[in-house]
Formats: structure tokens, sequence, C-alpha cells
């Protein structure tokens, strides 16, 4: 089955962005394929390589670096929802005047599009967060 995913939770205060990578790891290793990862408001969090949790909690940003390279899944960053929060990449931080870009190594800032033909491709499309 191909799954799409929807994060719209913070990878710092919510449980379900951990949630969700659970899934895409659980899905993948039984046989399933993530078509697509898009992240959308406080989810955008997660593509911030500017990221630095303490040594002994989980680091959300790495393990979906890591899943997407060795799986080859689309990781998908709202670009409204992105700039409103500063994450940045090298186009949005000097259209937007500002000192640095800041996003994460293998997500790509991109529009709603890319979340309707995940949609449309899709089997399922599975939503973590509010």
């Amino acid at each position: 089955m191909k799954f799409s995913l929807v994060v719209h939770s913070s990878p710092i205060s919510q449980q379900s962005a951990a949630t969700a990578f659970r899934f895409a790891k659980t899905a993948l290793e039984a046989g399933h394929e993530i078509f697509r990862v898009f992240y959308y408001g406080d989810g955008v969090l997660v593509a911030n390589s500017q990221i630095a949790p303490p040594q002994d909690e989980i680091n959300l940003p790495e393990m979906w670096q890591a899943l997407a390279k060795q799986y080859d899944i689309d990781l998908v960053v709202c670009i409204a929802a992105a700039v409103k929060r500063g994450v940045l990449d090298d186009n949005e931080a000097k259209r937007y005047e500002k000192d640095a870009a800041n996003l994460a190594a293998g997500f790509e800032l991109s529009g709603l599009g890319q979340l309707a033909e995940a949609i449309a491709l899709s089997d399922r499309v599975i939503t973590f967060g509010a």
C-alpha cells in the first residue's frame, strides 16, 4: 500500500510528530511505500536545521533525514507555513533579506500542490497532529 503522511505538530512539543515517524518506519519495514511526507503548520519545524535536542532525547529531524535517504522518501515542507515560522531555504532567505537559510538537508519547500498530488497518488493519506 502507498501512504502519504501529513504532519501538523511540532517535533519538540507534541508526541504526534514522533508517532508519524514510527508509523512510517513500521510501514516501510512491513513492505509498504511512503510516497510523501508533507509538513504543515508547526510540523514544518522538523525541517529547521538549527534544532538541537538534548543528548538524551530523540533527534527527529535527523531520524527523518536518515529514513528518507534509506527509502527515497519525499519530505516536503509547506512554504507558507515554513516562512511564517522562520524555516527558510537559500531562495527564501534572499527573498526576505534574511542572513541565513536553515532548511535541513533532505527537506524541500513547496506549496499545497504537492499535498494535492500526494492525495491523488496515494492509497491512503494519514494525518498526525491537530
